[in-house]
């Protein structure tokens, strides 16, 4: 019924098709490895189980008068105003980072209520809010 070249030309389209669905299936599979979402701590309290395998980031505002410094580790409170999560960090510190300002810490949940954070993201100036902390506090007002 088709000729040589449009059966030709079906398998080229067929083949082209494939290996673009196949390229972008294992470009997506990579990034889906390597992609840290942001997670409030109320999204935190309501997770069926704790995976203290998987790093995270976690972010809110860091409540006031909850900063604590020892001689290599500082702990605060991160909360998005509905709930909280009890944060420990080892590093130095940003300097912008300070009570009743917005973080987000990256590391490994705990528990639901504590969190060991390898990174501070703070980079920002003092007025500044990250999206994601920003629509989080909105959405539990």
């Amino acid at each position: 019924m088709y000729g040589k070249k449009v059966k030709l030309r079906l398998l080229f389209l067929s083949f082209i098709f494939l290996i673009v669905a196949l390229s972008i299936f294992l470009i997506l599979k990579s990034l889906e490895e390597n992609v840290v979402y942001f997670i409030s701590p109320s999204e935190i309290k309501n997770l069926p189980e704790v995976d203290s395998t998987k790093r995270i980031r976690v972010g809110g505002m860091v409540k006031e008068e909850t900063i604590k410094l020892n001689q290599d580790k500082i702990s605060f409170v991160i909360t998005d105003l509905k709930n909280e999560i009890n944060v420990t960090y080892s590093g130095s510190i940003p300097n912008l980072f300070s009570e009743g300002k917005g973080v987000v810490a990256e590391g490994y949940l705990k528990d639901r209520s504590f969190f060991n954070a390898m990174k501070i993201l703070a980079k920002h100036d003092e007025n500044y809010m990250p999206p994601e902390v920003k629509e989080a506090l909105e959405a539990n007002k």
